[in-house]
């Protein structure tokens, strides 16, 4: 290899949608790292819209999610066994890789938590299925693999869960969080949030946001059922895919809000979202760490969420947020009514804000690539791979905010 040759990394995530936290990760560290001069390369099933750079892809014929998630495993490390890439980084969990990114947390943990919210008939097919026993086995086998050098962490919380479940070196384990594009996302202006409410018929009562796909791990059935316990005027904007949306539509009904719940279904622009709201409030069984609390904090919008979330660990009690029990509809309702005083609400948004400065792009962009440049040394082949430049400019370019 030329001595002035880029390093070469693949870059594994299996399929790549725009409303998918994880997928927009993937995006903006190909965006990120192919802008300091690396060679990357994203192995996938499949992805939407065009990818910017080489691809290669492996999709071989399956029915069934084991089979899915199995038949992809193989075909990406036969496949990376005849291609010379000095860095393999996975986003799925596969042992044939030297850094994972454990954007999806621990498996075990999320059927913990996800047994908790489910009658005894679906606990017993949890525990019976054979898509769970394979993932579960497959993580073992990745965290333990001898190959695998590194693991980011997108949350303290990831990082204990790992450590208490697997036996892995502690130094292996990295905390990087996602990082906030600020440029884009920010405060709106008046004219922005009246034009955000008017886009989606809101007075001027205070209005929640409840964003993820997902809504049984994301918590909609404890967000839906707080706001028997608020004033009627009180608004939840729910945005996202879930295929088991009509549920929730008729729960909303069962509950009696119905009239208080819009459903916005999947959107690819969120800011909007975020410009017409007063605070997130997502109760989730489990989530590693969710970008949408990063942009929500980034807007100005106080943060409810669970203890099982990794965004916990980065607010303070009712000062950028306030942390309950997935479960507790009543205590996340006692913080959304906290919420209805406009001077607190003021307040904790402008905290909420200056949380956001120090978790941006930029940030997560350096501390990843000093990463890299830490592993490099240590992996067989090519010794002389041109490492990118630090000193360059942003890898995440403020895209242009919406305008009123």
């Amino acid at each position: 290899m030329p001595e002035d040759a880029p390093l070469r990394m693949a870059l594994i995530r299996q399929r790549y949608t725009p409303y998918g936290g994880a997928e927009r990760f993937v995006a903006r560290a190909l965006d990120a790292l192919r802008s300091r001069g690396m060679e990357v390369t994203l192995v996938s099933r499949r992805w939407e819209g065009e990818a910017a750079g080489p691809t290669l892809r492996c999709d071989p014929f399956y029915l069934g999610s084991l089979w899915r998630d199995w038949s992809f495993a193989r075909c990406v490390c036969r496949l990376l066994a005849r291609q010379p890439f000095d860095l393999v980084q996975s986003h799925e969990r596969l042992a044939c890789c030297d850094i994972y990114r454990a954007g999806d947390g621990v498996h075990r943990v999320w059927l913990a938590q996800r047994a908790r919210a489910a009658g005894w008939l679906a606990r017993l097919a949890l525990r019976l299925s054979p898509y769970h026993r394979y993932v579960l086995a497959a993580e073992r086998r990745l965290f333990e693999s001898p190959r695998l050098a590194a693991v980011i962490c997108n949350s303290h919380m990831v990082r204990e869960e790992i450590l208490a479940h697997f036996a892995i070196a502690p130094e292996k384990l990295h905390v990087i969080y996602s990082g906030v594009d600020l440029a884009h996302f920010h405060p709106p202006s008046p004219e922005a949030r009246r034009a955000a409410r008017q886009r989606f018929g809101l007075a001027d009562a205070p209005v929640f946001l409840f964003l993820g796909s997902g809504y049984g791990r994301k918590g909609l059935a404890t967000a839906l059922a707080a706001l028997i316990h608020l004033p009627r005027e009180i608004r939840l904007l729910v945005v996202g895919r879930d295929r088991r949306e009509g549920h929730y539509r008729r729960l909303a009904g069962r509950l009696g809000v119905a009239d208080r719940v819009r459903f916005l279904g999947p959107l690819v622009e969120v800011l909007p979202c975020y410009h017409a709201a007063d605070a997130l409030v997502l109760p989730t069984l489990y989530d590693p760490f969710p970008n949408v609390a990063l942009e929500a904090l980034a807007c100005g919008l106080p943060v409810i969420t669970s203890f099982k979330c990794g965004a916990a660990e980065i607010l303070e009690e009712g000062v950028t947020g306030y942390v309950r029990d997935a479960l507790d509809s009543a205590g996340v309702a006692a913080a959304m009514a906290d919420l209805l005083d406009p001077v607190r609400r003021a307040a904790m948004g402008e905290a909420a804000r200056a949380r956001a400065q120090s978790l941006d792009s930029e940030t997560a962009t350096r501390a990843l690539i000093a990463l890299y440049a830490r592993l490099l040394p240590r992996r067989p082949g090519p010794r002389s791979a041109k490492l990118p430049d630090f000193s360059a400019p942003s890898a995440f370019p403020p895209q242009p905010t919406d305008s009123p």
